[in-house]
């Protein structure tokens, strides 16, 4: 059975950046749908499946959901305002911030462990390993920025755990 992550920070912690209720609906409302429609999809599977997941499947519900699940859960993981900033990827912020902005809808934006910014539609998942990824669905960001998805990307920076960046880095 597949469980939502439980964060390493309370909701209100990456304030004034992202704020509580924000939160609380990213993480537990969205993402926690996203658990919840991939245990009623697949209720046999177990986490660590998740790879046989999208190496296998062509059902788009159950790689949407999957997909949800995984970049939700590193999304987490990379917030939260410890380390250094990692001049490499610091370099990489112009590029990256327009990447984010020119996405028309919902996706994401990464950079990759090869210090390659790409950007993904809807839950798609990067087939490369990355270190550092945004959320720029609106539901990350409405409450708090509504349309100004700009303000809401140089936000995030002020609210990266660059230990573990930097960590996925090497």
């Amino acid at each position: 059975m597949f469980i939502l992550p439980d964060l390493s920070y309370a909701y209100d912690a990456l304030e004034p950046f992202i704020d509580a209720q924000t939160m609380q609906i990213h993480h537990g409302k969205h993402h926690g749908g996203y658990v919840k429609n991939l245990n009623d999809l697949l209720p046999d599977k177990s986490e660590a499946d998740l790879e046989e997941i999208f190496s296998s499947s062509t059902d788009q519900k159950v790689l949407n959901n999957a997909g949800g699940h995984v970049n939700h859960s590193f999304f987490w993981k990379i917030l939260g305002s410890s380390g250094t900033p990692n001049p490499k990827i610091f370099e990489l912020k112009e590029e990256f911030n327009k990447k984010a902005l020119t996405i028309f809808g919902s996706g994401w934006v990464w950079i990759t462990q090869n210090l390659k910014i790409i950007a993904t539609p809807n839950q798609d998942t990067p087939k490369e390993k990355v270190v550092l990824g945004l959320d720029v669905w609106e539901h990350a960001y409405y409450l708090k920025y509504q349309n100004r998805r700009a303000e809401y990307i140089e936000a995030f920076w002020n609210i990266i755990n660059w230990e573990l960046v930097n960590k996925n880095l090497e």
